[in-house]
């Protein structure tokens, strides 16, 4: 397997976990965000993902893009331990929360969002970063108020089992903590963070132990 990714990138984040709870060697392929104009833009790397965005996955010549897209095919192709739960409520939930990240926060806090407020819409760093923050803590706060609703939690998202959910959480709190966001409103969430952060799949899959950190 190889993974196309960037450090920073909390899409690539995710694949990088589900990876390492699998159990799974990959090649690490880096695509640099902001080098040379972003790598992700040149022809060669649009010949593998046409939206220019990370993590692509290229498993033996059968190339995956999108996040959970990736993770839900590795889950289905190397099933132990399984990210998503064994019920179809259940998996909707684990779903529904991960989906809460994925296409509710994460989206309107993507580099290229950022870019496009800056170049084209000449916001200032202090406003850029008060969009983010915006958005990053009203949907922290949405998915605190259905975690503590819902009672499901135990160690993580979904009981005491990691599944999708702690995977794509994750990745979002480091985003959240480098851009300073609030966080103090949402103290289930950053115990499940705090729980997921002793395994050794979310410490090696973390922003500063990847090679192209430095």
């Amino acid at each position: 397997m190889k993974l196309y990714n960037y450090f920073r990138s909390s899409a690539s984040f995710r694949v990088r976990i589900a990876l390492g709870l699998k159990g799974l060697d990959y090649d690490y392929a880096v695509v640099h965000l902001t080098r040379d104009g972003g790598q992700q833009f040149t022809a060669e790397f649009r010949a593998l993902s046409a939206d220019a965005l990370i993590p692509v996955l290229d498993d033996e010549g059968a190339v995956l893009t999108q996040s959970l897209a990736i993770i839900e095919y590795l889950d289905e192709t190397h099933p132990q331990p399984p990210l998503l739960p064994a019920t179809p409520l259940e998996r909707a939930y684990v779903r529904a929360c991960a989906l809460a990240i994925a296409c509710e926060i994460h989206p309107l806090n993507n580099l290229r969002v950022l870019r496009y407020l800056v170049h084209e819409l000449a916001a200032s760093e202090e406003q850029k970063n008060a969009w983010y923050r915006h958005w990053v803590e009203q949907g922290l706060g949405a998915l605190e108020a259905r975690l503590v609703a819902e009672r499901r939690c135990g160690r993580h998202v979904l009981g005491d089992a990691v599944t999708l959910a702690d995977v794509v959480l994750v990745p979002q709190i480091f985003n959240a903590q480098r851009f300073d966001c609030r966080l103090d409103h949402v103290p289930t969430i950053m115990g499940i963070f705090a729980r997921c952060m002793e395994l050794p799949a979310f410490i090696a899959a973390q922003p500063s132990r990847q090679p192209d950190a430095q």
